[in-house]
């Protein structure tokens, strides 16, 4: 593993905690150290001059799905987060539906030993949650685990949980957060039928948010909200994609809320007209809905209904995304763009760098427990990201990703990554990523 005893950034614009200071950091065997108004005296192995640029913490991305073990020809555990931490994204919380899936203790081990020699950035991973491993559920570690993932609808891989008597066992026993895809498969199957009646196997792009509906989405978050309140359960509804279920949700501060909510960065940026010339390079579950339901979301999180934002990564070849409506698989490659996207928002007036921040990277932090980081702190793991304000086209040349393609391809970004710092040591830097650097397993304060 390659290691910098330490490094000092200057001038930098820092973006944490509601405030943005100019200030120096100094960082120091994986940790920062000092931040001070003038800290240029102070020897480092390595000094940034960072005038002009924003300091930011790295992004904790609370959603990806990195493919490994078992689906490693669309992702790995190296070559995501390779493009993770290119775009900003320090940590990352891994689903559970590889193959194997993430059900039981071994099978997190064993993504743990793959992370702890492959991950450039830190890492932890989900334990799913089935209609048979309660026991597993029981004894799961709220200080080595991340949350445990219950699909409320059928995505990709065979993981639904649709048993009553199952569900009401997870959200009672559950010793952790529950994180849920909420989508109710009963009606989808029933819309699916009513579409493949009209057009067969060649069902257009356009319907898949008609297939996948509104209603199917409220149905599902609006059992899983009341199944919480119902039995006092830690809940956290991923990939929020409709206005309607934005009622289920309030805009309590997140330490008054057992009950929150997360908007993925496509459900920001697109809206259903992206399937007129993207197709089924924008088709994810949940799916990409009106620009009334994105402007709903935009507005959620700027007024505090929606907790955090994250990816959703989910990588699938090109040649599996160009088969029909049916068997073209669900889901975007997303962390090394994500971050931009959201840079967007803020040189267009919709977002502020400090509601970026706290939405990435603070209240993740807050809301899963981790362990020293999210933040720009004294004594805090250095998970730091730099940013200017030079454009940043994204090109196939490029593009980091195993599966080698981006729904954002050739789109022109606002802003770039410049440096991207995990725990203590420079992973990317201007344009390259090192990949002797490896991350640290997550911890949580719980």
């Amino acid at each position: 593993m390659h290691t910098t005893n330490s490094i000092l950034i200057t001038n930098a614009k820092v973006v944490n905690e509601n405030e943005i200071k100019e200030l120096d950091v100094f960082i120091n065997k994986g940790r920062i150290e000092n931040i001070s108004g003038d800290l240029s005296k102070k020897s480092a192995d390595v000094t940034i001059d960072a005038a002009g640029k924003y300091l930011i913490p790295g992004m904790i991305d609370d959603q990806v799905h990195f493919r490994d073990p078992g689906l490693t020809h669309k992702g790995d555990i190296y070559t995501e987060s390779r493009a993770a931490v290119a775009g900003g994204i320090t940590s990352f919380m891994e689903m559970p539906n590889t193959n194997p899936q993430t059900l039981d203790k071994k099978a997190l081990g064993a993504k743990w030993q793959t992370a702890a020699k492959q991950s450039i950035a830190n890492y932890s991973f989900y334990l799913g949650a089935s209609n048979s491993n309660l026991e597993q559920v029981k004894a799961v570690d709220p200080k080595t685990v991340c949350g445990l993932k219950v699909f409320m609808g059928s995505s990709t891989g065979d993981m639904l949980v649709d048993k009553p008597k199952a569900l009401e066992a997870i959200f009672k026993n559950a010793p952790i957060l529950v994180a849920t895809h909420c989508e109710d498969t009963p009606t989808i199957l029933a819309n699916e039928a009513i579409y493949r009646e009209k057009y067969g196997e060649g069902v257009p792009m356009k319907y898949h948010p008609k297939i996948r509906s509104a209603q199917a989405c409220y149905d599902s978050t609006s059992l899983a909200v009341n199944l919480a309140k119902k039995h006092g359960t830690k809940l956290h509804v991923l990939h929020i994609s409709t206005k309607k279920e934005l009622s289920l949700f309030s805009k309590l501060p997140l330490d008054k809320k057992h009950i929150t909510a997360e908007a993925c960065v496509h459900h920001l940026f697109f809206n259903d007209t992206a399937y007129l010339d993207k197709s089924s390079l924008v088709k994810c579950n949940p799916a990409i809905k009106s620009e009334a339901n994105r402007k709903a979301i935009v507005d959620a999180v700027i007024t505090g209904k929606i907790d955090v934002i994250a990816t959703d990564h989910a990588p699938h070849t090109l040649e599996e995304k160009r088969n029909n409506y049916f068997k073209a698989p669900s889901g975007l490659p997303l962390v090394q763009h994500a971050l931009l996207s959201l840079l967007d928002f803020y040189h267009d007036s919709v977002f502020s760098l400090e509601l970026i921040v706290n939405k990435t990277s603070h209240r993740v932090a807050d809301l899963f427990q981790i362990e020293n980081r999210g933040y720009i702190r004294e004594g805090y793991w250095a998970d730091l990201v730099l940013l200017n304000d030079n454009p940043y086209t994204v090109t196939k040349d490029n593009i980091l990703y195993k599966c080698g393609w981006s729904p954002f391809e050739n789109h022109t970004f606002k802003s770039s990554i410049d440096t991207t710092i995990v725990s203590g040591n420079i992973a990317y830097q201007n344009g390259w990523v090192d990949a002797r650097v490896l991350g640290k397993r997550l911890k949580f304060d719980r």
